[in-house]
């Protein structure tokens, strides 16, 4: 056997199909054996494989592995004389594998082997060919040098930007991407380090195998396509931190204890540096809107001044007062973002209807304010409603201008198409899957997933519920449904904690027979009947939940002095509420229950009072205090904190432990 092509997949069915047809036709004349190794997909990978290349080996992990060990698993069994590590989102040249099997055969010096690459719009990429990354060659990247001077011997050594890249040339390492290399030399130098779960791996077997006396060469005369970043999804912030570690095991594994010293402190410098410039251009891109429509408010509202009152009072001179530029103005603007922060005005996708709610609400906040103010502050109510006009007009600009640009998170007009993915068992997820199927919703896509870690063999199912993270991403799941029938409460609101992050919708579908309810327009068949999930969870119910606190604050302090003769622990209501003030507690959280019937509910504030603050008499028995907190955390809604500390306003001054 001359060569074994060994892949790596996860998660890129269309990558790994295209990959894999160049590879099919690059082995015609090879005696060349082709490994899959995947690491528990989810998005069809596995069935396109068998339906489409039978003659690929492939081995199916039932766990992510990570790139190192999931290679190793083919590399231990493959015979080839060569072994290349293949990137699913590759694209190789026909001649490709004869062309770097007759380099290595006319090279005995030759361990491992690495070629051009260019991306999905051809252009040239740097990693094709790197240099080891000592301590200085790592300061000249981390500080952006080798970027400044992209052809300097000195500051270039990273990606080796002072060589030629249509030669060929010796290199200290090679790229994972396409790693070629000779089977008697990893023999000698050993297999992936499996310490490196990703990145990083490259780097130390390439180093290995010059220490083992081989060359690395860069080989020029033949290009792959790298559709660079596809294939592994990375956040920016995770990024950093892991291939930076990556490097640090290196430095620790092969430099002396001086150098990986002196190369752990950079790196841990480039960590944190990096870090902190994607957290602070993730704040940017989320403070921007507000700015800009604060900016819009106040410079308008001064303008709306300045002109309505020379038409008016101001007509034969003068000028407002100082105040209401410096402190009124200011105080109107803060009132309307903030009103239009709590109707989800600046949650994403923008709705500019949400804008102008909130804008309203802020509109008529601020005149019962002015009503109450003294006559010294009370300028104008024109101004409030000429600037309400502004508003409504500047804010809605703001957001079309970022529609416009095409910022995301700004698209309007166009409404989302659902995309359902139903968890149950194989009967009851059918069955709902109909139910959509019947409803005016017109779903853009159904996906069934097992309730189990078991995946039915059915077609119609992707995958279980221990994958659904992935199937999220891999299919842009929109809404999941939960059939009740299936799974328990415990364990539906158990996987909306583990996938809160998605940011996506969550509803219960009744196991009864009344699913489907009766017509409400001629146009429609029926309408779906489930249960919508207010998940306390979920960004606007904890914005308004963290804004009953502080109001409720305010009230009760006001009445502190009824409180203290209606209130069991009176020395602890003014506690209490500045605990709740500054955010340390909420007035309503869960109940306590034992270690047993504890369960995986959204992580909220300690509560001063809980839903069993309801029942006039005591509640003790756990199981159903665990069900309050399961009712709680499932529907919530502010009505509910208000109803618990109206009937549970004996207990503000609670012992909070």
């Amino acid at each position: 056997m001359k060569l074994s092509v060994v892949i790596v997949n996860y998660n890129v069915e269309h990558f790994l199909e295209q990959c894999l047809y160049s590879v099919r036709k690059a082995v015609k004349g090879i005696e060349a054996e082709v490994y899959v190794v995947d690491n528990n997909s989810v998005d069809g990978s596995l069935k396109m494989l068998r339906e489409k290349f039978p003659e690929v080996i492939l081995i199916d992990n039932k766990q992510n592995l990570g790139f190192s060990k999931a290679n190793n698993q083919a590399i231990r069994v493959s015979k080839g004389e060569y072994v290349l590590l293949l990137n699913p989102d590759t694209v190789v040249e026909d001649d490709t594998f004869s062309k770097v099997i007759s380099f290595m055969d006319s090279h005995p010096d030759a361990g491992g082997l690495g070629v051009k690459m260019v991306d999905g719009k051809g252009k040239f990429l740097p990693e094709s060919k790197r240099g080891l990354p000592t301590p200085l060659t790592a300061f000249y990247k981390i500080f952006g040098l080798s970027r400044l001077f992209p052809h300097s011997k000195r500051f270039s050594k990273y990606h080796l930007g002072y060589l030629d890249k249509d030669q060929v040339h010796q290199v200290d390492v090679l790229a994972g991407a396409f790693m070629l290399m000779r089977r008697s030399v990893l023999d000698k130098t050993g297999l992936l380090d499996e310490a490196f779960f990703m990145y990083g791996e490259d780097i130390d077997l390439s180093y290995r195998i010059i220490q083992a006396g081989y060359k690395n060469y860069y080989f020029a005369e033949t290009r792959i396509i790298h559709y660079k970043g596809e294939s592994t999804r990375k956040s920016s912030v995770n990024y950093v931190f892991v291939f930076y570690n990556a490097m640090i095991i290196f430095a620790r594994k092969h430099f002396s204890q001086k150098r990986a010293r002196t190369f752990t402190f950079l790196i841990n410098i480039a960590i944190y540096f990096r870090a902190f410039l994607a957290i602070l251009s993730r704040f940017f891109k989320r403070a921007a809107l507000p700015f800009a429509d604060a900016l819009l408010a106040y410079t308008g509202l001064l303008l709306i001044k300045a002109v309505w009152g020379e038409l008016t009072i101001y007509r034969s001179g003068g000028d407002y007062p100082l105040t209401l530029v410096t402190i009124v103005i200011p105080a109107y603007v803060v009132i309307w973002l903030f009103s239009v922060y709590l109707s989800g005005g600046y949650d994403k996708p923008v709705r500019i209807y949400k804008t102008i709610t909130g804008i309203a609400a802020g509109s008529i906040a601020i005149l019962v304010l002015y009503a109450l103010l003294p006559e010294h502050l009370r300028f104008s109510r024109a101004l409030i409603l000429l600037g309400t006009l502004w508003l409504f007009a500047g804010l809605s600009l703001n957001r079309l201008i970022a529609h416009w640009f095409g910022i995301q998170g700004y698209e309007l007009g166009a409404t989302q198409k659902k995309r359902f993915l139903v968890i149950g068992d194989q009967q009851e997820a059918l069955r709902v899957e109909k139910l959509l199927q019947s409803t005016a919703i017109k779903p853009d896509f159904i996906g069934l997933v097992s309730h189990t870690a078991a995946t039915p063999t059915s077609d119609s199912f992707i995958g279980n519920i221990h994958q659904v993270k992935d199937i999220i991403t891999i299919y842009k799941i929109t809404e999941v449904i939960f059939c009740s029938k299936s799974l328990s409460h415990q364990t539906i609101i158990d996987k909306m904690v583990e996938w809160h992050h998605t940011q996506i919708d969550y509803k219960i579908a009744p196991e009864d027979s009344l699913s489907i309810i009766g017509s409400n327009s001629i146009n429609t068949r029926g309408d779906l009947y489930t249960v919508d999930i207010k998940a306390i969870d979920k960004a606007g119910n904890r914005r308004n939940k963290r804004f009953f606190d502080i109001v409720a604050s305010g009230s009760l302090f006001l009445m502190l002095p009824m409180l203290l003769f209606i209130t069991n622990r009176p020395q602890g209501i003014l506690p209490n509420i500045f605990r709740v003030l500054f955010g340390y507690r909420s007035w309503v959280g869960y109940c306590k229950v034992g270690p047993t019937h504890k369960g995986k509910l959204p992580l909220i504030r300690p509560g001063v009072l809980t839903p069993a603050d309801v029942f006039v008499q005591p509640v003790v028995e756990d199981e159903t205090l665990s069900h309050l907190n399961l009712m709680y955390a499932r529907d919530y809604a502010v009505l509910k904190d208000i109803t618990i500390l109206f009937r549970g306003i004996r207990h503000t001054g609670r012992s909070i432990r």
